[in-house]
């Protein structure tokens, strides 16, 4: 049997790093006049502290996300760090902009044309999460970090570079859902992108029925909510006797502000109880998932591992291929269930550098044509346990790929079906 080798023996470095990553102070203070009209940040001298203040900076990053390019070169974080501490920017104003007597709004989700300065040592954590305030994801990143700062964004790619490029500490992304299974954009993204995984969060989804103050439900002509929001409460919705079209948008908290902002008197909105209050809407019904045990896992992500320990549970994640196909997939469950490590999830995604392996046949009848996969899967045991390290030295010798992902804390929280999220304080 063999042990680990670079780069996988980086799985094994979580044995000898800190619990914690060394924060940097980036060299350049950049900040920009902007179309929010934000103030500056809490990170500048005489400068407002609350989170109110630090939301309304925000600077100009000078890369853009080549979104086609699924297997972009490592080194492109890099270069998007230069362009911004090596002053390669083109913007020109760099003036704040002081905004005074305005209606304080709920910050704007980061785009991926935003930056904001690297965090001082001993600020509180930034935590970036995909959606607008009131999404579930808000609440997850919530839950995580109770004490950290949200920093929403308008797409899942701009959370992971937000970590990347020290806009953010820590960012939170579901990964699953108990009843919509899995969101393979974020297992795609986990595979491009060199974060860790440090830890995990289930939280109970409680879908309510948004609307106007004052509107009626007999009035509706339409519901609009996240695809997965809208499956989720299709059975309810036909109880309620709402014989409405259903549209489907980005998220769930952005239906309940696109319903706000517009003043649509005709439409509701399916969302949490925390983005009525936010935009002002009513709650037309409260509760209307179709089953109650509707929870989803989100994971932290953060620059740098965490310390395994073997005091607590731990779970860890490792993706894997091999040149062959699947058919190694029964000997490396094999070697898991020798050492009796139980998996909780395996999920198969297309390996995007070569999606499809020719076979010649020897009969000389053609080519078989075959689908080949990347392996996610999920295990119960920390990386400092032997049994996990001897587990992971063994799947070495079947494939041609293996990266650990992370190895972190499970969450073992208590929670209760029937609790919304606003309600249990997250």
């Amino acid at each position: 049997m063999h042990t680990l080798s670079p780069p996988y023996s980086n799985a094994l470095s979580y044995l000898h790093r800190g619990s914690e990553p060394t924060f940097r102070v980036v060299p350049t203070r950049i900040t920009v006049k902007c179309g929010y009209g934000f103030e500056s940040s809490s990170f500048s001298q005489g400068v407002g502290s609350t989170r109110t203040d630090w939301q309304r900076a925000c600077a100009i990053l000078s890369s853009k996300v080549d979104s086609q390019n699924e297997d972009s070169n490592p080194a492109a974080a890099g270069e998007n760090i230069a362009a911004v501490n090596g002053h390669k920017s083109a913007v020109t104003d760099l003036n704040l902009v002081h905004v005074s007597g305005e209606k304080t709004l709920p910050p704007k989700p980061l785009t991926i044309s935003d930056l904001s300065p690297a965090p001082m040592h001993g600020s509180q954590l930034r935590v970036a999460y995909q959606g607008v305030p009131g999404a579930y994801s808000e609440a997850a990143a919530g839950k995580a970090y109770p004490n950290g700062e949200a920093i929403p964004c308008d797409q899942f790619e701009v959370a992971f570079q937000a970590v990347e490029l020290w806009i953010a500490d820590r960012a939170v992304l579901p990964v699953e859902n108990s009843l919509g299974g899995s969101i393979h954009r974020n297992y795609d993204l986990l595979l491009r992108h060199r974060l860790h995984i440090v830890g995990e969060v289930q939280l109970p989804v409680h879908h309510c029925l948004l609307a106007l103050p004052g509107v009626r439900s007999e009035y509706l002509t339409r519901v609009i909510s996240h695809p997965q929001a809208l499956a989720q409460c299709e059975h309810t919705l036909t109880k309620l006797g709402l014989n409405v079209a259903r549209e489907a948008v980005d998220d769930t908290a952005g239906a309940a502000e696109f319903v706000a902002t517009n003043n649509l008197r005709d439409t509701a909105a399916i969302a949490s109880a925390r983005a009525a209050d936010l935009y002002g809407l009513q709650i037309l019904a409260d509760g209307i998932q179709d089953d109650p045990n509707n929870v989803t896992r989100f994971v932290m992500l953060a620059r740098e591992p965490i310390i395994p320990r073997t005091d607590r549970p731990f779970k860890t994640s490792i993706v894997f291929a091999h040149d062959k196909g699947t058919s190694v997939l029964f000997k490396v469950l094999s070697a898991f269930a020798f050492r009796n490590i139980s998996l909780t999830k395996i999920e198969s995604r297309p390996h995007r550098n070569r999606p499809i392996r020719i076979v010649d046949d020897d009969k000389n009848e053609g080519t078989a044509k075959h689908f080949e996969y990347m392996f996610y899967v999920d295990f119960e045991a920390s990386m400092a346990e032997v049994r996990a390290q001897n587990a992971l030295a063994e799947v070495q010798e079947f494939t041609s790929f293996l990266r650990v992902l992370g190895s972190y804390p499970m969450d073992m929280t208590p929670w209760s079906p029937s609790a919304s999220p606003s309600s249990r304080g997250e």
